[in-house]
């Protein structure tokens, strides 16, 4: 039954869904297989993460840019839009078959605006350490 996205544990079927999809794509499976060696801690960061985003509870303090840059050196400054926008579909998707609503909308907004902001911040980090 599709819902609105109203607690910890609609955002955690939301996360554990979305990253078992991320974790058996062609594309996108070895980078996050490659470089996440906990994955249950990892997926309980992950849901802190869009708690914070979506629910408004202070739960996350990382600097998800700076994992991102990091992911990015580990994989040989390869990662691309095409990697970005399989990452948006399948966001897309899983928010479209589990979720309805304003907060579900307000993840598929965000997750945009992250995918974007994330992959500007990689090429500027590949340009700083270029020079």
């Amino acid at each position: 039954m599709i819902k609105n996205i109203e607690s910890r544990e609609d955002i955690s079927l939301l996360v554990n869904t979305f990253y078992a999809k991320v974790r058996k794509d062609e594309l996108l499976g070895p980078i996050f297989n490659g470089i996440i060696t906990d994955w249950p801690t990892h997926l309980e960061l992950l849901t802190d993460f869009w708690e914070t985003n979506l629910l408004y509870k202070r739960k996350y303090f990382g600097n998800p840019m700076h994992a991102h840059v990091e992911v990015d050196k580990k994989c040989g400054n390869t990662i691309n839009e095409l990697h970005f926008g399989t990452w948006i579909n399948l966001w897309l998707e899983t928010i479209n078959d589990l979720f309805e609503g304003e907060v579900a909308q307000i993840a598929i907004n965000r997750a945009r605006n992250m995918g974007t902001f994330l992959h500007l911040n990689i090429f500027n980090a590949r340009t700083e350490n270029a020079e």
